[in-house]
């Protein structure tokens, strides 16, 4: 088993790096890559010391599986040549995610779809991916007719440099701008740009990607998607409307019993989920359930998870850990 993790240097790719060892991942030959101005570098995983490599050396190494956290550009030049030596490519960017040919996947729902001949496989985007895992189990118990979502994104989910940013906002000193405005003590509501429908492209992803994720086109989704000036994790409010009637008991017990996911819901003790304490955890934590009072068979929940872990680098490394299980890799 020969494994390579392109965008290795990168915020995304040190939490695979994490993630892989915390799952104990077998392999037999680790292969770091990065840009070519990267490669050379030397980085340290489980004690042993690698050099990085650039995309083209990677590629006439012909891993049997590339984990891809390197932007949609390099994903678009580079995730067929890896293909077209027989690597299976799970790519963290958005460059494949809508493409009909490619299955856009989060294992404890659609994995099961996965073909040996899947040679490309699309990794959600972060605020999408905790997001239907909480109410996969909930739309197959109910239908779901409607989503209305509001994200509370950490800047991580943006990169390094807008961490650099906030912190040093905070810290009193000249920041690199990396939003248009200022972040720390600050909400923006703005992710991604800005689309001729008024939508940014992060609030037109949930909305694709969540009827592709489901299968279902029917299921009407809108989102306000929101950075907030935190660390640790993506929050999101979501108000989910069903085609059947709840029992509020019911949803926590289908929650309690649903693999990945774990439920704070003691608002009475002042338990509900924060990105304070998702953070690192690969599960995504669901509370503050309560009807709708507003309208039939509708739910309000709160949703969060580490968007670097769940919403990233750990989805990737269980579908990698799928395709190994079932001999596709």
């Amino acid at each position: 088993m020969k494994l390579a993790v392109v965008g290795a240097t990168g915020l995304v790719g040190s939490e695979i790096l994490e993630v892989l060892e915390e799952h104990q991942f077998p392999f037999d030959e680790l292969l770091l890559v990065a840009s070519e101005r990267s490669a050379g570098k030397k980085m340290t995983f489980k004690g042993k010391e690698y050099t990085v490599i650039g995309l083209k050396q990677a590629v006439s190494e012909k891993p049997d599986v590339a984990i891809f956290s390197a932007g949609g550009s390099t994903s678009l030049e580079w995730a067929p040549q890896f293909a077209e030596v027989g690597t299976i490519v799970i790519d963290n960017s958005s460059a494949w995610r809508m493409d009909p040919s490619k299955k856009l996947v989060v294992p404890e729902i659609n994995a099961k779809d996965l073909r040996i001949d899947d040679r490309i496989i699309a990794n959600p985007n972060c605020s999408t991916i905790q997001m239907v895992l909480a109410l996969n189990p909930l739309r197959l118990k109910y239908g779901i007719k409607r989503i209305v979502v509001s994200t509370y994104q950490s800047v991580t989910g943006t990169g390094k440099a807008a961490v650099d940013q906030m912190m040093a906002e905070r810290a009193g000193v000249p920041a690199q701008m990396v939003y248009p405005h200022k972040i720390d003590l600050n909400v923006l509501p703005h992710i991604d740009v800005f689309q001729p429908n008024g939508y940014t492209k992060e609030e037109m992803k949930m909305i694709n990607e969540t009827k592709k994720i489901f299968n279902d086109n029917s299921i009407q989704v809108t989102a306000t998607t929101v950075r907030v000036p935190t660390m640790g994790g993506h929050s999101e409010a979501v108000n989910v409307e069903f085609h059947k009637d709840f029992n509020l008991n019911e949803v926590r017990a289908i929650l309690s019993n649903t693999p990945g996911v774990i439920l704070q819901d003691d608002p009475a003790n002042n338990i509900y989920p924060m990105p304070l304490t998702a953070h690192k955890r690969d599960e995504v934590f669901v509370g503050r359930l309560r009807r709708d009072e507003s309208q039939p068979n509708t739910l309000n929940m709160w949703i969060v998870a580490d968007n670097l872990r769940k919403g990233a680098a750990t989805n990737a490394v269980q579908i990698a850990e799928y395709l190994m299980e079932h001999s596709m890799a």
